[in-house]
């Protein structure tokens, strides 16, 4: 039998060159949407369980990460995360979004909400951030200012910290981990060029649309990451329509899917489980 996290992604046709995403297991489909500038493998330790659970695991490298294709028009990560879901007559579906990939995952709650069932976010509350905190201000700071000027080796040092967060240094962190989304966040950075053009349409209002999002909504948390990050993730739990709930995973920061991935998987499979 094959594992289900070595699985080989497919391809899907999108208006726009080739979009690629895992697609594995059977059952009530669960949506893993990655964070920015990694791509669909941050979670091939959870696709297993969740297989093994009863879900249909689809996994998909959002534009111009990963396998898919770069962008050469406007585009929203939300529409092709609906063309996708169209295209396998999938849906509604529970999406869980880590940092862009939640930010994702609600603007695909407000734009095409007949797509989605539950939400299931991870350091990041919708995809309009609010920074107030000293540290995350420095952090993205520095983050894109090294992205911006092609200094790729201390935009890797910055990511490397982004996965420490501010509460621990990087050596304290599982070396494996570190390594990992440093070679998701280089991989996807070659992709790209240095003054490129940024083709994202960001949706917007997000924060004052949450009120209206009707579905179930859970905020799953590494307890050492940004505190900025945590907040917004409970303040959208606090503002959905159907008022959320919030976990927080001791010992893991930003990338808690990584870091702890049987305690987020087993936080994630018991909230579904008591959804009506």
């Amino acid at each position: 039998m094959t594992d289900a996290s070595q699985a080989r992604p497919h391809t899907f046709p999108s208006d726009d060159g080739p979009l690629a995403y895992l697609d594995t297991g059977s059952g009530t489909p669960l949506v893993l949407l990655h964070g920015g500038f990694t791509d669909h493998t941050m979670w091939r330790d959870l696709v297993p369980v969740l297989t093994a659970a009863g879900h249909r695991v689809i996994a998909p490298d959002a534009r111009g990460h990963g396998a898919s294709a770069n962008a050469s028009k406007p585009f929203r990560f939300a529409d092709d995360l609906a063309a996708l879901l169209r295209h396998l007559d999938t849906g509604p579906a529970i999406l869980v979004g880590m940092s862009m990939g939640g930010g994702t995952a609600v603007d695909t709650a407000l734009e095409h909400p007949d797509l989605v069932r539950a939400l299931v976010v991870s350091g990041v509350g919708t995809s309009e951030p609010e920074y107030t905190d000293p540290w995350t201000k420095d952090s993205v700071a520095r983050y894109y200012g090294t992205l911006m000027s092609g200094d790729l080796e201390g935009w890797l040092e910055v990511v490397a910290e982004a996965v420490a967060g501010p509460h621990r240094e990087v050596d304290d962190v599982d070396p494996g981990i570190v390594r990992r989304v440093r070679e998701m966040s280089r991989a996807t950075a070659l992709k790209h060029t240095v003054g490129e053009r940024d083709w994202h349409v960001p949706v917007t209002d997000t924060w004052a649309r949450a009120a209206t999002i009707t579905v179930p909504t859970l905020a799953v948390n590494g307890a050492l990451d940004a505190p900025d990050l945590i907040a917004m993730a409970e303040r959208l739990v606090t503002t959905v329509a159907a008022k959320g709930h919030t976990v927080a995973v001791e010992g893991a920061g930003h990338y808690v899917n990584m870091e702890q991935p049987d305690t987020f998987t087993a936080h994630v499979l018991d909230w579904l489980n008591r959804l009506p």
